[in-house]
């Protein structure tokens, strides 16, 4: 049994963040990537919860790419013992200096932030799942290699690095044990996109891990110049209403792309001459690397993109604040979700403005700031403050990073023969079904997998994988939203729905039922309001306090479509 092969998913399983797996053999043990987990608070809560694994006992680290999801949790392993080299292509080692360092000053910060809130005075201290100096510690163990180029992670594994064309340096990684063969996808390109090549990959191995971020959609697959055409529509429109265009954008790969096209459209008099803020430290630090390797990348021209007379890259807090006081400016900033840094405080001054525009460029998570948005909410909580939404939310998917349906189902088409089987991996529930009913109909003899948080399964040479290991316990409850986003979305509404009961001694009496069904889950205690009060109890779940931004659902607007 020692030199079976097993492969655990301790995440991106069932869910879209996260992305760790754990391959065993002979008693090895390597990871292919270490990733944060981001969305609900109760996925959030996972980054704190101790590793399922022993990081000690970890010999190597594979990783496909610096997206924080991926690596964001390194910092975590490096500082509770991981001693290994953590394995890469060189773009992806330049990059991680910035993600991480980034990452480990976020984590410091938002400790603090949370620390000062006067809503959490008396309660127990957070302290930062890492520091900058963790981040750093566990960059230092990179160890850069060239695409497929074999490298040995620990004794009776042999792997290489495959383009996987998501963003700058991803790949896929392939794994072989002598008697078994693995192929783990990570983030896979699409097609035709701007700086990198079609994603590539090996044939004929036992067992393939691929996403499926975008497993239930097709997109549509615009030129350039049509991609141009699109953004230079939304600059227009958001710029003629007299206020700011702001941008949620990912630091690494997205704003870069963004930042091409305004070039280009700017040179070309498309687009108003307008001051663009890059107001993102991390997304300047990639911008650089992404100069460095200029070289490999595909679409540059002639024009000196990164250093472009329209851009300002913003670096100090307080020029990022005066931001605020200007009208009718480009602001890209990040995270892409709207999750943490500075595009929050973008937000908080301009979703409130009927001048504003928040333009979307990228896929948002369920339960995150930017899914809410996207999904039609007129008010929403930042840092502790409910912000009313006034703004004009739009989104053009057009730069989408990953792979859609039928690039998926293209790109596991051409890893046949599979002799073995398939996991589909890094995707929402819904993805992943959509694309395991359509990858049964493309190869009706591929074994098709779909595991959750937590299982573990034997990976035999050229024969279907068992599962040996049942998911965690609590995996279905993970993902998706949680009590908390109904509980924002409940407590957003309530004043307002209490205002709407015409009795004043009603709406008493509705507060006392609301505390009285508090009172049966918190104390034990049986209701002692009506039957309605007690029916009540039953039909929720249990409710608390909070702090998260979500939805008020007591009139919801309808997603708006770009």
């Amino acid at each position: 049994m020692d030199e079976d092969v097993t492969i655990t998913f301790h995440g991106a399983a069932q869910t879209v963040t996260g992305s760790c797996m754990e391959l065993s053999s002979a008693g090895h043990r390597i990871l292919i990537d270490c990733g944060l987990f981001q969305g609900s608070r109760t996925l959030e809560m996972l980054n704190h919860a101790p590793f399922e694994f022993d990081p000690t006992t970890i010999e190597a680290v594979a990783l496909t790419h610096s997206h924080i999801d991926h690596c964001g949790l390194l910092p975590k392993l490096v500082a509770q013992g991981f001693g290994g080299p953590i394995f890469c292509t060189a773009p992806t080692a330049d990059l991680l200096e910035y993600m991480l360092a980034d990452a480990g000053r976020i984590q410091e910060f938002e400790a603090t932030r949370r620390n000062r809130r006067r809503d959490r005075a008396g309660e127990e201290r957070f302290t930062p799942l890492y520091t900058e100096q963790d981040a750093l510690a566990a960059w230092r163990r990179t160890r850069p290699m060239g695409l497929e180029e074999w490298f040995e992670p620990a004794p009776g594994f042999r792997s290489r690095l495959w383009n996987a064309g998501h963003i700058l340096g991803a790949a896929s990684a392939e794994v072989d044990t002598g008697d078994v063969r693995v192929l783990c996808s990570g983030d896979l390109g699409p097609q035709h996109k701007a700086f990198q090549n079609a994603p590539a990959g090996p044939t004929g191995v036992d067992h393939v891990v691929c996403e499926s971020t975008y497993g239930s959609r097709s997109r549509e697959r615009p030129s350039l110049e049509q991609r141009r055409d699109r953004l230079a529509a939304e600059i227009d429109e958001a710029l003629a209403r007299g206020g700011n265009l702001v941008i949620p954008a990912f630091a690494l790969e997205r704003t870069q792309e963004l930042l091409l096209d305004i070039a280009h459209l700017a040179d070309a008099h498309r687009i108003p001459d307008v001051p663009v803020f890059v107001d993102s430290p991390l997304a300047t630090r990639a911008t650089s690397v992404f100069a460095r390797h200029a070289s490999e990348l595909e679409d540059l021209g002639d024009t000196d993109v990164f250093r472009h007379r329209v851009f300002h890259f913003v670096e100090n807090a307080d020029v990022s604040a005066r931001i605020n006081d200007m009208s009718g400016v480009v602001v890209i900033a990040a995270s892409g979700m709207c999750e943490a840094g500075r595009i929050r405080h973008h937000l908080a001054h301009n979703l409130h403005r009927r001048d504003s525009t928040v333009l979307f460029v990228g896929y948002q998570a369920q339960g995150s700031l930017g899914r809410v948005l996207l999904d039609g909410a007129p008010r929403v909580r930042i840092s502790g403050s409910d912000v009313n939404v006034r703004a004009r939310i739009r989104r053009i998917d057009t730069y989408s990073a990953h792979a859609d349906q039928t690039e998926l189902r293209n790109w596991i088409a051409h890893r046949a023969p599979i002799t073995g089987g398939l996991f589909l991996t890094h995707g929402e529930p819904g993805s992943i079904a959509t694309l395991s009913a359509l990858v049964g109909e493309d190869t009706p003899q591929l074994p098709v997998l779909t595991p959750s948080i937590g299982e573990t399964y034997l990976l035999p040479a050229a024969a279907p994988a068992t599962l040996v290991a049942a998911a965690r316990p609590d995996a279905a409850r993970l993902v998706g939203r949680d009590w908390q986003n109904d509980y924002v979305e409940f407590t957003l509404g309530l004043k307002e729905r209490l205002s709407r009961i015409p009795d004043v001694a009603d709406r008493q009496r509705a507060v006392e039922e609301l505390r009285r069904v508090l009172d049966v889950y918190t104390d034990g205690r049986p209701s002692t309001g009506s039957t309605a009060g007690r029916d009540g109890a039953r039909r929720h779940d249990g409710t608390g306090h909070a702090d998260f931004h979500q939805v008020s659902s007591s009139r919801r607007r309808p997603r708006r479509k770009s």
